[in-house]
C-alpha cells in the first residue's frame, strides 16, 4: 500500500480522474484493430472444436502445446540477457518487478510469490504488479489495462529506481498499461524488459531487452492463457530460478537456502544435510536445530567445524555462496 496515496501498486491510480475515464471510454468506443497480431490469428488447421469430443479437444490442445518449447528455445539468448540484468540488480539491492494485465499480470504475481518459499528470498526482491490491483487476481478487471498512465503510476507507487529491473508482460504486445509502465520505468532509470508472443514488426517496444516467444495462433483465437500463458510461465520460471542459482541460493541441484518452517521443509532440509555430510538422520536434525533451521548455515557449520554465528559471517563474506566455503 502506498503511504501517500493509500492505494496498492497496480491499482488504477487515476481511474477516477476525468482524463482517465475519457481515455478508457475512447478505447472502448473505438478500439484499435488487433486482427493482425499473431496471437489473434485463427489456426489454419483448426477444426470446429465445438463439434469434437472431450478426448479430441484435449488431444488438439496437447498437439498445439508441443510447439511451445521450440518457441521458448528461440528466445533463450534474450532470456539469458534478462537474467544477467536481474542478477546484477539483486547483487546491489535492486529488485525484479513484473507488471502486466490479465493472465500476464497473474503469472507475474504468481512467479514473484513463489520465490520466498522456494529460495528463502526477501519478498521485496521480486515484486508482481497486476493492472487493477490484487483484486484482479481473482476477478478480472479488463478495462484496467487500457490506460498507460496507470502503468506509469504503478511504477511511481513502488518507487522504481536505477537498481531495479522492470519486466513488462504482454502476450499480445499491445497492452497500454504495460507500455506506460516501461516508459516510466525508463524515465526513473531502471532497466526494462518487454515480453510478448508477437514479433517486433507487429508491436515494437522501447525496452532495453525484448523477449519474443512466438507461440503462434491459439486453439481458441486470442485466448492467450493457453500456449502464450504456458510459455510465459516457463520463461518467468527460467528468469527467477536462474537468477537465484547465480546468487548462491542452491548447491548443485539442491535448495540449500532453505529455512525449515514446516514438517515438509524440515524433512527436505534433513535430507539435504545428510546428502552433503556424513551425518545420519538424527545427527542432521540436531545440526539443523543448532543452525536455527537454516540449511546453508548448518552445512557451513559442519564443514568448517564452527558455530552458527561464524557460519553466517562466512556466508555473508562470500555473498551467500556455500560452494565458495565448503567446496
Amino acid at each position: 500500500m502506498d503511504g501517500e496515496t493509500g492505494r496498492e501498486p497496480g491499482v488504477d491510480a487515476v481511474a477516477g480522474s476525468p482524463d482517465s475515464q475519457l481515455s478508457t471510454l475512447n478505447s472502448q468506443l473505438s478500439p484499435p484493430d488487433r486482427g493482425h497480431l499473431l496471437t489473434e490469428h485463427v489456426c489454419d488447421h483448426a477444426e470446429p472444436i465445438d463439434t469434437l469430443s472431450s478426448r479430441e479437444i484435449v488431444e488438439r490442445m496437447h498437439e498445439a502445446d508441443a510447439a511451445i518449447t521450440h518457441a521458448v528455445a528461440n528466445a533463450l539468448d534474450s532470456i539469458a540477457a534478462t537474467v544477467d540484468l536481474v542478477v546484477d540488480a539483486l547483487r546491489v539491492g535492486g529488485r525484479l518487478i513484473y507488471i502486466g494485465a490479465g493472465t500476464s499480470g497473474r503469472l507475474g504475481v504468481l512467479d514473484a510469490s513463489e520465490c520466498p518459499p522456494t529460495f528463502c528470498s526477501d519478498p521485496a526482491q521480486v515484486v508482481g504488479i497486476i493492472a487493477g490491483g490484487d483484486s484482479a487476481l481473482r476477478r478480472s478487471s479488463e478495462g484496467a489495462e487500457d490506460v498507460p498512465e496507470n502503468g506509469a503510476a504503478a511504477m511511481d507507487d513502488v518507487e522504481v529506481a536505477a537498481n531495479d529491473v522492470v519486466v513488462g508482460i504482454a502476450s499480445g504486445g499491445t497492452t497500454p498499461y504495460v507500455h506506460g509502465a516501461i516508459a516510466r520505468a525508463k524515465q526513473r532509470g531502471a532497466k526494462t524488459v518487454f515480453f510478448a508472443c508477437v514479433p517486433a514488426e507487429q508491436v515494437s517496444s522501447e525496452a532495453d531487452v525484448e523477449i519474443r516467444v512466438l507461440t503462434g495462433p491459439e486453439l481458441i483465437a486470442g485466448s492467450t492463457r493457453l500456449k502464450a500463458g504456458t510459455a510465459t510461465k516457463m520463461v518467468l520460471n527460467m528468469i527467477t530460478t536462474t537468477a537465484f542459482v547465480r546468487i548462491g541460493k542452491t548447491y548443485g541441484p539442491l535448495m540449500v537456502d532453505l529455512s525449515t518452517r514446516s514438517a515438509k521443509l524440515t524433512d527436505r532440509g534433513v535430507r539435504i544435510v545428510r546428502r552433503l555430510t556424513d551425518l545420519d538422520r538424527p545427527g542432521a536434525l540436531d545440526l539443523l536445530h543448532a543452525a536455527g533451521g537454516e540449511v546453508k548455515t548448518a552445512l557451513v557449520m559442519h564443514h568448517r567445524a564452527c558455530d552458527a554465528s561464524t557460519a553466517r559471517r562466512l556466508l555473508e563474506e562470500n555473498d551467500g555462496h556455500p560452494r565458495r566455503i565448503i567446496g
